[in-house]
């Protein structure tokens, strides 16, 4: 490892150990880092000495700020953290607050002056806060005063966090406002930590990603200009939060390494999202599947002769979601899949390439490959675990589900997929999401889709659940749209309309009807607490 630019080195003293990494893969030119990176001064300082410093970067309720002015907030954020917090490089800084220009202001203010950026969902409780600040041994917070009180609560139990500033009107604004907008940025080292991303719980307890500075760059440099291939005339948009990587990506990194703005929206519901692309002229858009199938019936009620390119993750995409959204639009969505653990999106596939039903093709960068349970490669079209490599990878933060996530030098990440005879990856389900029903092989998506395709059917999710008989047996969890009576007769009928969809043994044997389903911040499924 390279000389660390880090006095407080908890993070690099508490990497998994190198047997358990991933192989990591540099094989394009545009992965050949110096040794002596901040990915903050790559983003930002870089681009104002390109002669980007007047161009719009981001733009929040009543704020639009250039490039040159969000350097200047990030600049003064870094000196409050090191003058008045006694931040020391390597030190953890818990940010929390909703998406805005100030939250990325203080996203860069951290990672110029050698902290590590740990982000916070809005919506967090104490105790989940409390789980995070523990085990990244957070020492600072910059945190919207709006949110305050959750992070107050968890104090008590936060021993080593003794550091905490308020922004929105509030101690951090008042005391950037007498610092000079230079700050010289913390010589940090190519494999210096400068994230530590928490996964968003869909399996129960979080766990901490690492990433180092070159990480953040090798993001931009493989799925951007490969597969999104946005210009710096382009306005990004979106609902993910900058504490999940799908959003800092898509949000904030993507769009400053190529000179273009971004527009970060507090709320994001689809009818919010639909107001902002038409008065924002907003060009990228990025959310979940769930989002764009709500999104779709209210399309023709909103101005969206700007947008040119819809990019979905989080969750699978449904062919009948892809199919919603083109007949509303005329927009083929791009469809991709990613990880906390891998940073940002790996599989995925161009406008010209999608197709319904499947992900894509590894992104440049990256390898992929379908193993069997003893780590063997499948053929095309047999169904397996996917497996994962390229310049970013997984590294826990002291959490013995490494040994899980790596093996053989592959990121196994818990999906299972086969590969199409066009050599598309195609989703099948989460791993422990495969249902086995009187010896068949279910994938719960693949029902799920199908009961997407009827017109009473607002959303779904299908789980197994233990039956004497069979081992397990097909449940769906139903909302349906509204006029539709969730009743008996409704059961039947979406029994008799899967069968004629999909194979008839997939049908599921239990619908229940739900008012609403259980979803992280993120709007990911929580599948697990429907199985409990």
């Amino acid at each position: 490892m390279i000389a660390s630019g880090h006095v407080d080195t908890f993070a690099r003293d508490h990497l998994p150990p190198p047997q358990q990494w991933p192989e990591f893969l540099f094989e394009l030119p545009e992965l050949k880092f110096p040794d002596r990176l901040n990915c903050a001064v790559e983003l930002l300082d870089r681009a104002v000495e390109r002669g980007w410093g007047d161009r719009p970067c981001v733009i929040g309720e009543g704020v639009h700020w250039s490039y040159a002015q969000l350097l200047a907030q990030a600049n003064r954020i870094a000196q409050v953290l090191v003058d008045d917090m006694g931040l020391v490089p390597g030190n953890r800084v818990l940010l929390r607050g909703a998406n805005s220009p100030m939250l990325a202001a203080c996203w860069f203010g951290v990672v110029k002056a050698g902290g590590i950026a740990v982000g916070s969902m809005p919506l967090l409780r104490a105790k989940e806060l409390t789980q995070i600040v523990q085990t990244a041994r957070v020492s600072h917070a910059l945190c919207d005063a709006r949110l305050a009180e959750e992070l107050q609560r968890a104090r008590p139990d936060c021993p080593t966090l003794t550091q905490v500033m308020l922004f929105h009107d509030s101690e951090l604004e008042s005391r950037m406002a007498n610092r000079p907008q230079g700050f010289r940025a913390v010589d940090t080292a190519i494999d210096d930590v400068c994230l530590i991303a928490f996964t968003s719980g869909t399996t129960g307890q979080p766990k901490g990603t690492m990433h180092f500075h070159r990480d953040v760059m090798a993001s931009c440099v493989c799925w951007p200009p490969h597969v999104l291939r946005a210009t710096a005339d382009d306005r990004f948009v979106g609902s993910p939060p900058l504490a999940f990587t799908f959003g800092l990506g898509g949000l904030l990194l993507f769009p400053l390494h190529i000179g273009a703005s971004t527009v970060l929206l507090e709320k994001a519901t689809p009818d919010v999202l639909l107001g902002a692309i038409a008065r924002f002229k907003a060009s990228v858009c990025f959310t979940a599947p769930t989002s764009y199938r709500a999104m779709a019936s209210q399309a023709g009620q909103s101005d969206l002769s700007s947008l040119r390119k819809c990019v979905s993750a989080g969750e699978a995409l449904p062919a009948a979601t892809r199919e919603l959204w083109k007949q509303a639009t005329g927009i083929e969505l791009i469809d991709g899949i990613g990880s906390t653990e891998m940073l940002h999106i790996f599989i995925s596939a161009r406008e010209d390439q999608a197709r319904g039903g499947a992900t894509g093709l590894p992104v440049p960068g990256y390898r992929a490959c379908v193993l069997d349970d003893q780590g063997r490669e499948l053929p095309r079209g047999q169904v397996g675990r996917l497996a994962v490599k390229g310049p970013t990878g997984c590294r826990y933060l002291a959490d013995e589900r490494q040994g899980t996530y790596v093996q053989q030098g592959w990121n196994v990440t818990g999906d299972a997929y086969l590969i199409d005879t066009d050599g598309q990856f195609v989703y099948q389900a989460r791993t422990d999401d495969m249902i086995i029903s009187g010896g068949y092989n279910i994938a719960g998506p693949e029902v799920e889709a199908a009961l997407l395709q009827h017109p009473a059917v607002a959303e779904c999710a299908v789980v197994g659940v233990a039956d004497d008989e069979r081992g397990q047996i097909v449940k769906a969890f139903v909302v349906v749209k509204p006029g539709a009576a969730a009743d008996a007769a409704l059961v039947k009928t979406l029994q008799d309309f899967v069968k004629q969809s999909i194979a008839p043994y997939k049908y599921p044997r239990a619908i229940e009807f739900r008012d609403s389903l259980p979803r992280t911040e993120t709007g990911k499924l929580q599948r697990f607490r429907l199985r409990q």
